[in-house]
């Protein structure tokens, strides 16, 4: 789980219940790109280390994700 996640969720109770602060509005809004930051690495990840091969067995990965993964490798 990302770490940042349960400060996230603190500030949205907050938020719906009393209300927050410009202070934590500024930090909502840091943690969110923080945490979307992180997801779209973990993303990025997934699609560089993923094989398309089709249903007769040829290797048809797009050449950008290749470009990628070999990068990554060197």
């Amino acid at each position: 789980m990302i770490a940042i996640l349960p400060r996230i969720n603190q500030l949205a109770k907050k938020a719906r219940e009393e209300g927050l602060t410009n202070a934590e509005k500024v930090e909502r809004q840091v943690l969110r790109e923080d945490y979307l930051r992180s997801i779209r690495g973990q993303i990025e990840s997934t699609v560089t280390n993923m094989t398309v091969i089709d249903p007769l067995g040829d290797d048809i990965t797009p050449d950008k994700v290749r470009a990628k993964k070999q990068a990554i490798q060197e």
